[in-house]
């Protein structure tokens, strides 16, 4: 049953009410005034920060079965090849081998793709067992460059067309119409490479075997499909399967499904009757498991001279190696374009797969748009800030523009003319603007247990990859029940456990965090008819906070937490609360917006990002502490997108060059820049908190406002990340060659 209720949305200065249906077991929904709030949006420490920092916390790496034994793939070295023959007798009469996978009938299409697997008693023996694998390949034709690979005639990466295209928004020549009649037009062609994962914790698994019953312990963003996928591969219920991720080093979007690591390993677990665990390296990491594709976009658009703009031409190019995908560059986005087209390229390459990689395809799209918008407003004459804002109507940023601006000391520090200054190392300051929208939604469930002695603990069987999940679910279940955070253990990663989401699309936090709070609503309920009864009072009137339980009317009326507890019966009380549906809304998307200062020495081309000022809303802020966190970790991502990460395929051989972290560049900790992140809390009516995300839109905008801030420090575009010393000398030459 549910019963229309009366909420607000917004924030101060642009408060509306709405009305939804909302179920009669949720509790109130959260408005924009959460004065009475009391753990809900204050600064709670992370629940498993000292499990982490003294190594106590045990991730998939750290898994040791008795018996175990450990696994490891040969990879091809071929970029296109069929399998002639494999021979893996002398690797299976080596001492301490215990099974051999072949994968016989395998096609190859990218220079590391499996075609054995070796368990041993160490990972030692299976690196000379791998060794004494014969394998004949015939080798094909292959292409790993996009442009080469788009061409009649070139090698076909699955028997057919490398280019899979499509059209979006208006005809083309209704666009140009538009463009050329604009008072102000710009065009210009935009490149971004392709960015591997590179988590701290590469993909793997531990599988154990209990007769037909199979436990997997995996380093993933999605317990419950890995538990799927692992049932239909085995052929066995998803009851019989029990996948378990307590903690995990990170993961941007490739670890989700159970892949031939989760499936090798069981299968090598049921050949040997022992647990086996398959951990990939470095190499593999960087091969396999998936990356951001790359891109080559060509933006033409107009305004007119009050600064609107007009219309908007895209074509975009990228390969998602042997993936789908590619071309997704998410062009347009966020600016009020009246009228758009879009050509979009997919060209498979003989490259490892693209995966999704945090807010897919919005890094790419946004390094184009957000210089093309610069661009644009030179081209006017207008502010880049105040030209922003005349085209993007979305009222947070608005907001946020301003905020950021002041913070970086924009209107007094920014070069009004790009290039001005002298002296060899230039400064200048960037702006770039981000969007996303994900408010979750079922099928999530949290369990709360209380006992009579007075712990409590939630439960969920999704995963915290990292960003804090655990803390946030213990703060929603803290606010029903007057509790501090620490007060609540939470266990989390095992599909023994309630539902929850993959943590993709920043839909987690939103998902668990009302399932969680009705949790707490729920067990509140319950309590509170166990006071009324000693408190001489009707269970409406007794309220939970600071560890007490009282009377509203008359708080000297009041029992103490454990004391309430203490009148449960059972050796527990038990309550599920299940995330409902999501109710009405006010905006429809996240914002965000960026500001870069950046130092360029103009001798040696090496740019520093020196400030990054991140402002972000995520609708109501659960915990402020880690979500700061998590747009610190977005502006880290960004930059070494901005200036380090590139995969280099050898044309000549297909071969990843530098499939490691030594050539394969990431940024460290010299290479940060001051990190300002500036919260904006709004409330939306679409669960019973008004919360929203944050994961992805902190990496979006930033590489676009460092190349925003290189130009305004140089007076030159570099057009192509990562922005190299080698690009920067490149297009200074350029412009000293004009000139001379």
């Amino acid at each position: 049953m549910s019963q229309k209720v009366k909420f607000t949305v917004g924030m101060q200065g642009l408060i509306e009410e709405r009305e939804a249906n909302v179920p009669d077991d949720e509790p109130r929904v959260i408005g924009v005034d959460g004065k009475d709030l009391t753990a809900i949006g204050a600064r709670a420490p992370r629940l498993d920060g000292l499990a982490k920092v003294t190594g106590r916390a045990k991730y998939t790496y750290d898994i040791n079965r008795p018996g175990m034994l450990h696994a490891k793939f040969l990879r091809c070295p071929h970029p296109a090849a069929t399998i002639a023959s494999i021979d893996a007798s002398k690797a299976e009469a080596l001492p301490g081998v215990k099974a051999v996978e072949t994968f016989q009938n395998k096609v190859i299409r990218f220079a590391g793709e499996a075609v054995a697997a070796v368990a041993a008693e160490s990972r030692e023996i299976c690196d000379d067992a791998l060794a004494l694998i014969e394998v004949k390949y015939n080798k094909k034709p292959f292409v790993v460059d996009k442009e080469i690979a788009r061409r009649p005639g070139a090698p076909s990466v699955f028997d057919g067309n490398n280019v899979n295209s499509r059209d979006s928004g208006k005809p083309r020549n209704e666009v140009q119409a538009v463009i050329e009649k604009s008072d102000a037009k710009f065009e210009d062609t935009y490149r971004t490479q392709v960015q591997t994962h590179s988590a701290l914790e590469t993909h793997g698994a531990v599988a154990e075997w209990d007769g037909e019953n199979l436990t997997v312990w995996t380093s993933t963003q999605g317990t419950f499909g890995v538990r799927k996928d692992l049932a239909e591969a085995f052929n066995i219920k998803e009851s019989q399967v029990r996948v378990i991720s307590e903690h995990m080093g990170g993961g941007f979007g490739a670890k989700f499904g159970a892949g031939e690591w989760s499936v090798t390993a069981a299968r090598l677990a049921r050949k040997t009757k022992a647990p086996v665990k398959l951990m990939l390296d470095r190499e593999g990491e960087h091969l396999c498991t998936g990356n951001r594709p790359d891109s080559i976009q060509t933006l033409r658009a107009g305004a007119d001279k009050s600064g609107k703009l007009t219309a908007l031409d895209v074509t975009t190019i990228g390969t998602p190696g042997i993936g789908g995908g590619g071309a997704g560059a998410s062009v347009p986005m966020i600016y009020n374009f009246p009228i758009f087209s879009k050509t979009e390229e997919n060209v498979q390459t003989n490259a490892g797969p693209a995966a999704a990689m945090r807010a897919p395809g919005h890094p790419q799209g946004s390094f184009a748009l957000e210089q093309l918008i610069d661009s644009l407003a030179e081209e006017v004459g207008m502010d880049p800030v105040e030209f922003r804002k005349k085209n993007d109507s979305h009222p947070v940023r608005q907001k946020e523009y301003d905020i950021g601006a002041k913070a970086i000391g924009w209107a007094e520090r920014r070069n009004k003319k790009a290039g001005a200054g002298s002296g060899s190392i230039k400064t200048g300051i960037g702006v770039g603007a981000a969007k996303w929208g994900n408010w979750g939604g079922p099928p999530a469930a949290v369990a709360v247990n209380i006992s009579p002695d007075g712990s409590i603990e939630a439960r969920n069987g999704a995963q915290d990859i990292g960003t804090g999940t655990r803390t946030l679910i213990a703060i929603c279940v803290a606010e029903e029940l007057g509790l501090a955070p620490d007060d609540i253990a939470v266990f989390m990663g095992d599909t023994n456990d309630p539902v929850g989401p993959a943590s993709g699309g920043s839909r987690t936090a939103a998902s668990i965090g009302p399932a969680a709070r009705k949790a707490g609503y729920l067990a509140a309920l319950k309590l509170a008819e166990l006071a009324a009864a000693q408190l001489s009072a009707k269970p409406d009137e007794i309220a939970f906070k600071d560890k007490k339980v009282f009377v509203k009317s008359d708080p000297t009326r009041s029992l103490t937490w454990k004391k309430v507890c203490s009148l449960i019966k059972a050796n527990k009380l038990t309550v599920l609360g299940e995330r409902a549906q999501n109710f009405a809304d006010w905006q429809g998307e996240m914002g965000g917006v960026q500001f870069a200062e950046v130092e360029v020495d103009t001798d040696t081309g090496v740019v520093r990002v020196v400030k990054v000022v991140a402002v972000h809303d995520a609708a109501r802020v659960i915990n402020p502490l880690t979500l700061e966190s998590q747009i610190i970790g977005g502006v880290i991502q960004g930059v070494s997108y901005a200036l380090f990460e590139n995969r280099i395929l050898d044309r000549n051989t297909g071969t990843m060059v530098n499939p490691n972290l030594e050539q394969y560049k990431i940024a460290g900790s010299l290479d940060m820049p001051e990190i300002v992140p500036i919260i904006v809390d709004w409330a939306n009516g679409k669960n019973n908190i008004g919360m929203g995300c944050i994961g992805e839109p902190t990496a979006i905008p930033t590489a676009a406002a460092v190349a925003n801030a290189v130009y305004n420090a140089i007076g030159v575009r570099v057009k192509e990340i990562p922005i190299t010393p080698a690009r920067v000398l490149a297009a200074l030459g350029k412009v000293k060659e004009a000139q001379s």
